[in-house]
């Protein structure tokens, strides 16, 4: 993994320049396994993000806004008890391991002093993050309990002592010699960076094969001085924080990874660096937990409306034959004469047709021949009937997938808050019932939000991220002559550019959002619609989000999604 024993040093170290001595002012619990506090520091305030994701576990300042629960959950609540308006004593990495110790000091209710420990084990799923009073070594609570049902070398739960995670007899690197590492590396053996992962603490794979490339033709020789020329570049700080990508999987490390056939795109600090690899990824996996029975309602209902369509499809062919059936239904009542029960078939003259030919009509051997030619009538008048009727379910029927196709797309890019906006129009269009009435007024008395970005010469732009937003945007806030822009017969959100007169690269930025937040994320050159608003309508009894345009000019954009960062920082 890329958050190795090394890129937990860089973190600390950062951490511990710009908050020991810090003042814990807020802590906030946005997602089950998240934390972020607020610190003031050196005259500052920073967000600490704290995480102990199954996938997206990790330590770093953080500029990314979080929404929180209208009611903390208990363990905010314990930790904001503890730890709120303590002071920040020092953060420190525990044995080149991915243990993360913040250790402070604050005042309880009656004026004491105590000394509480906050450990973030940066484990993968079995990442944690516990409170620990720190002169007792007891467990106060932590966001995951551990029972010693499920784990007998230690337990993590309120009252037990804390026990750290097994080292495995592990070597710290920064203590390492290039004798340490000939005496435990077999040469002979194979597999170096293997072995180098499995004699060092806190080195991961890419490290070593770092070490391993950088030494050549790894031996004896060349080996142990690669591996201590990089500890070297760490225990100076010398790093280089950047994400590598070589177009189909992406890497992050705050050395430089020469081994890598890949881009590098560098960065100030390690804590910008995860803000900018985990931006959006940690939240879209919130949203997939939450949106998950919504998400597969949504499904479920566009795939009945398409096998829906195909029998709609077949029902309007056959009623195409109408005329056919009328044809067969007067020849045969013309022919009676010749026709007997029992036939597969029978060839008669078309006297339709003006050379005289000859046309062979079905029969029911079952049926009499006037039965048959009753039956083709009867065929006639039900598609005939039926014709308007079935083009215009069609028409619905289509409506109805691009209206679940659109929702899909929404939550997609959806945020919490977007997913419970899409939960209350999917009850309000008669889709769902509604969970209860209280619930219900909530959801009428709540606010509708919108998307906010600055582009590059200050000029605000909106975007609705789900229908309700996007019928509020278009047809309630937006003026007659701004500027609004929809992807060109892609689903996608509506964007507004709050200006009359919007320069050409502030309307490509636009379309920049517009591409980003559509289906046609992933694309290169999407084309983008762009009118003023007094020419987009919405038809009557059309569905939540739907409009029509005129009068409208297209640009071709790439999304980029560093473009939308920026100008998501801008506001």
């Amino acid at each position: 993994m890329s958050f190795d024993g090394v890129f937990t040093y860089a973190v600390v170290n950062e951490l511990q320049q710009a908050l020991a001595g810090g003042r814990i002012t807020k802590i906030h619990q946005p997602a089950v396994h998240e934390l972020v506090m607020q610190i003031r520091s050196h005259g500052r305030n920073y967000k600490l993000l704290l995480s102990a994701h199954p996938n997206y576990a990790r330590v770093h300042l953080t500029n990314e806004t979080y929404d929180n629960p209208a009611e903390p959950p208990m363990f905010c609540m314990l930790l904001r008890k503890h730890l709120e308006g303590s002071i920040i004593e020092a953060i420190r990495q525990v044995d080149f391991d991915r243990i993360i110790i913040i250790e402070t000091k604050g005042r309880d209710e009656i004026g004491d002093i105590h000394a509480k420990q906050l450990i973030i084990e940066i484990m993968g799923r079995h990442s944690n993050i516990i409170l620990v009073d720190e002169e007792t070594n007891t467990i106060i609570d932590s966001i995951k309990h551990l029972s010693p049902a499920v784990n007998r070398y230690r337990t993590v739960l309120p009252g037990h002592e804390y026990i750290a995670p097994p080292s495995h007899g592990k070597i710290n690197p920064l203590e390492a010699t290039e004798e340490t590492i000939m005496k435990k590396i077999d040469f002979h053996a194979g597999k170096l960076a293997d072995q180098l992962v499995a004699t060092f603490s806190g080195i991961s794979p890419l490290f070593a094969k770092e070490a391993v490339f950088r030494a050549g033709l790894a031996n004896r020789a060349t080996l142990p001085k690669s591996f201590i020329s990089l500890m070297d570049e760490v225990r100076a700080h010398r790093f280089a924080p950047a994400i590598y990508t070589n177009g189909e999987k992406e890497w992050f490390y705050v050395l430089p990874l020469t081994h890598l056939q890949a881009e590098a795109k560098p960065f100030a600090t390690p804590s910008e660096l995860l803000d900018r690899f985990y931006f959006g990824k940690a939240e879209r996996d919130r949203v997939k937990q939450q949106a998950h029975d919504l998400e597969r309602f949504i499904a479920n209902e566009k795939a009945k409306n398409e096998k829906k369509l195909i029998k709609l499809k077949q029902t309007l062919e056959e009623a195409k034959r109408a005329e056919q059936y009328r044809l067969y239904g007067e020849l045969l009542t013309a022919n009676l004469y010749a026709v007997e029960r029992g036939m597969n078939e029978i060839e008669v003259v078309n006297y339709y047709d003006e050379n005289g030919a000859t046309i062979t009509i079905p029969l029911d051997p079952q049926k009499s021949p006037s039965e048959n030619a009753q039956s083709y009538f009867q065929k006639y008048q039900k598609a005939k009937n039926s014709l308007n009727v079935v083009q215009e379910q069609i028409e619905r029927t289509n409506e109805e997938i691009a209206y679940f196709d659109t929702l899909l797309q929404q939550l997609e890019t959806a945020a919490p808050k977007d997913v419970e906006e899409i939960r209350e129009e999917l009850i309000e269009q008669g889709y769902l019932r509604a969970r209860n009435s209280k619930q219900t007024k909530k959801q009428k008395q709540r606010a509708i939000e919108l998307e906010r970005y600055i582009a590059s010469d200050g000029t605000e732009i909106l975007v609705g991220k789900n229908n309700k937003q996007n019928d509020y945007l278009t047809n309630k806030l937006a003026r007659k002559d701004e500027i609004w822009l929809h992807t060109k017969d892609i689903p996608g959100s509506h964007v507004v550019i709050r200006s009359k007169n919007p320069s050409e690269q502030t309307i490509a930025e636009a379309a920049n959002l517009a591409a980003y937040f559509s289906k046609a994320r992933q694309s290169s050159s999407v084309p983008v619609d762009y009118t003023r608003i007094r020419y987009v309508k919405k038809p009557s009894g059309a569905k939540p989000g739907f409009v029509i345009y005129e009068n409208q000019q297209t640009i071709y954009v790439t999304p980029d999604e560093d473009l939308v960062i920026k100008m998501k920082k801008n506001t």
